[in-house]
């Protein structure tokens, strides 16, 4: 590695980084009933969903009673579009961001100045977290605009004190140039974004291994353990996870401490977490899997009460900080293929193909139907040393074996030349679902 990342001096944590477990669930229950009251009074949807129910805000006493009031799922703030969520005035909400819409209609998020100074300052803490430190220059590398990444960023690495680099996403040489000219320390960027920049390290005759970056804060799509150690040997830095959503406030909900790297940190002051089963809703206990579910407690334009993410992690208790960890996501329910009865993940996939040298981490999953059955392909790109057909074959075969033995699901396995699938800019699309529609 470059030289050793030193974590943050614990004299320049916020005080409810380390407070006690009896002091976090006292803030927490002080915000999360005046944050039901604030959504039950403002927001209609919410009033009809609490009194459809029979609950009253009031009806919340301990913490554990969060469990009686109803879920928020996207397509309730599809069908609020575009700012029946809003729990101010209008005139109040001073940004926007929103979805791109693109699987139906777009889901918005407003912000008052008070929400974008909370979000600044849990970003700040985040970065801070990742061994950041007031001074260093941060590439940005997420987009700007509606999408929540850039600006998350740009705004936490200012209040931390860091010089921002807003580049944007998008324009790889440019990446890298500025990456050998201005020589930040961190880089901000989604992990299958940092692969193509690797690239065009090497299409420009650089070493990514000599450049500046000691420290990548990567985000906005799942990624492996094994996606982690091929970019710290690529580069010779500190990858670090974040973990957010616009929905509930943008990147910043939790990060990876550098202390630790065994988990995200979830800010629990302003973000109560719970796992719940995907099929009956039920709240998990820590330490089991399940799908993650958040309550906003200082959210003021939009706040969100109990809203199922998809992603699949399990929480456990703090490490480097007070505050509970949530397992790396490596999934989502609404991302998970069943193929001839098997339930598949692409992250499976992606474990087992970097296990092989020949193989790059540029892939998708194709997915296809056969009469009443689905068929996997999975196309994956060859490394510039086993680029020819026989080994690119040979691969295609070892990898379409592994995939039968360790999942059990038969594929088709197509490995491609360097450089023939198509980059991603931002969050990498890794099936490709090619079924009639219905």
């Amino acid at each position: 590695m470059n030289d050793p990342v030193r974590p943050p001096e614990p004299s320049t944590l916020d005080p409810i980084e380390t407070a006690s477990r009896d002091e976090i669930a006292a803030l927490q229950l002080t915000r999360l009933r005046a944050t039901l009251r604030h959504a039950y009074d403002n927001v209609a949807h919410y009033r009809s969903r609490f009194d459809g129910v029979g609950l009253n805000p009031a009806d919340l006493e301990s913490l554990e009673d969060l469990v009686n009031f109803p879920f928020t799922v996207k397509e309730d703030l599809r069908r609020n579009y575009p700012f029946d969520m809003f729990a101010v005035p209008r005139e109040r909400v001073i940004r926007i961001h929103a979805s791109s819409g693109t699987t139906g209609t777009p889901t918005v998020v407003g912000y008052t100045g008070s929400d974008l100074d909370m979000w600044a300052e849990v970003m700040a803490r985040s970065i801070r977290a990742t061994g950041t430190r007031p001074g260093d220059m941060v590439q940005v590398t997420y987009g700007y605009g509606l999408f929540t990444g850039g600006l998350g960023f740009h705004g936490g690495a200012e209040r931390l004190g860091c010089t921002v680099i807003p580049v944007s996403g998008g324009l790889t040489a440019r990446q890298v140039k500025i990456i050998d000219e201005f020589e930040p320390r961190v880089i901000a960027v989604t992990p299958s974004y940092m692969l193509a920049i690797a690239d065009e390290f090497a299409r420009q005759g650089l070493d990514p291994r000599r450049c500046s970056v000691q420290i990548g804060i990567f985000g906005a799509e799942p990624w492996t353990e094994a996606m982690r150690d091929e970019i710290e040997t690529t580069f010779d830095m500190q990858a670090l996870d974040i973990y957010g959503l616009s929905e509930i406030i943008g990147p910043g909900v939790s990060v990876e401490c550098i202390e630790s790297k065994d988990g995200l940190h979830v800010w629990e002051d302003h973000f109560y977490p719970e796992i719940i089963d995907p099929t009956t809703g039920e709240v998990l206990p820590d330490g089991e899997l399940g799908e993650l579910v958040f309550t906003s407690l200082t959210r003021e334009a939009c706040p969100v009460i109990r809203y199922r993410t998809r992603d699949l992690t399990r929480l456990l208790p703090g490490t480097a900080r007070s505050m509970r960890r949530m397992q790396k996501v490596t999934g989502r329910s609404d991302d998970m293929l069943i193929i001839r009865g098997v339930n598949l993940f692409p992250s499976q996939v992606e474990e087992i193909l970097l296990l092989d040298d020949r193989l790059s981490p540029h892939y998708c999953l194709e997915v296809r139907r056969s009469g009443r059955l689905d068929e996997l392909t999975v196309v994956v790109e060859a490394r510039a040393g086993a680029a020819d057909r026989e080994s690119r074959e040979a691969a295609g075969r070892d990898l379409a074996r592994h995939i039968r033995s360790r999942i059990g699901i038969r594929s088709d396995v197509r490995v491609r030349e360097p450089e023939s699938l198509e980059r991603s800019l931002g969050k990498a699309r890794r099936i490709v679902d090619l079924r009639p529609k219905d």
